[in-house]
């Protein structure tokens, strides 16, 4: 598939698009250090099966997106430390400028408005999209992700180390490491250790840039609880949430549905922190259901 780039709020966004421009389009908004190729082409295939025009991109510090300059002594961990100790930090941007970057890749296709689907950080950046772009948004879908408050949606601390670990630079171990932490949040019984390897060795050969992930991870922790503002929205929102995840519990998307007016939960036995092969028709078919509830409201 021809890589293409999109101008976008100040940077250059990589996507690619599945189907028919002419089908109701569908977003997918990718997590933490998640590259497009995360949507599997797959996935994607089975979307467009059903009637929809699918664009995956590459956030921002991600992939083969714009890699955002910050000054040279500039140290994320302190600023990470300060947002610990309740002190302001300074950091390269928020959510909204990631919710404002996909917006702006929709401009470039020219489309008004979308579905937007979401996982984990993408999840976020499409409840932002909801909050700041209302317009903008058809349907809502939020997976295996939260509000932004403290109380709700947190790692099991077993899990932690596991992901603490520094990003090797050697491409065998950085497939390696990823398989680890894969296997640490994934869905226990539908863990799919050869597809985890050869996403992780195409993300390596496309673009290893493990700093974007350190400046996605300051824009989740400093942009703050979107409760109050998610209890405003009006638009036909789906929360998927695995009942095993140990990265962010089950209790952020229980919390998402709860105020997001008239949102549907759908709790997934055994999924952990990742869509594995054996959840796509569940989800896929729940999404499907969703558009058609929205298209008929509309």
């Amino acid at each position: 598939m021809a890589p293409m780039r999109a101008p976008s709020n100040g940077i250059e966004i990589e996507y690619e698009t599945f189907g028919d421009a002419a089908d109701p389009p569908l977003l997918l908004v990718a997590g933490l250090g998640a590259q497009l190729i995360a949507w599997d082409v797959e996935f994607c295939e089975s979307l467009v099966d059903r009637g929809f025009f699918v664009i995956r991109f590459d956030n921002r510090d991600t992939g083969l997106s714009t890699k955002v300059t910050v000054d040279e002594g500039f140290d994320p961990t302190a600023e990470i430390m300060r947002v610990l100790g309740g002190g302001t930090p300074t950091v390269p941007y928020h959510l909204t400028d990631m919710a404002a970057d996909a917006v702006g890749l929709l401009d470039h296709l020219g489309i008004d408005r979308a579905h937007v689907v979401g996982v984990s950080m993408g999840g976020m950046i499409a409840q932002q999209i909801a909050i700041d772009h209302p317009p903008r948004v058809l349907s809502l879908t939020s997976i295996m992700s939260n509000t932004g408050d403290p109380d709700v949606g947190q790692p099991d601390p077993a899990v932690l180390p596991v992901l603490l670990q520094t990003t090797p630079s050697e491409r065998e171990a950085y497939v390696a490491r990823a398989v680890e932490a894969g296997r640490a949040v994934g869905s226990p019984d539908h863990f799919d250790e050869a597809r985890v390897a050869t996403q992780a060795a195409q993300s390596f050969d496309r673009s290893f840039y493990p700093r974007g992930m350190i400046n996605e991870l300051l824009a989740i922790v400093t942009s703050g609880s979107r409760t109050e503002a998610l209890r405003a929205l009006h638009v036909n929102t789906l929360v998927i949430h695995g009942d095993v995840d140990p990265l962010v519990a089950v209790s952020g998307g229980e919390r998402t549905a709860e105020v997001i007016p008239g949102a549907e939960l759908m709790i997934l036995e055994g999924m952990g922190h990742d869509v594995s092969r054996y959840f796509w028709p569940q989800v896929i078919e729940a999404i499907t259901a969703l558009v058609a509830r929205s298209t008929a409201t509309a």
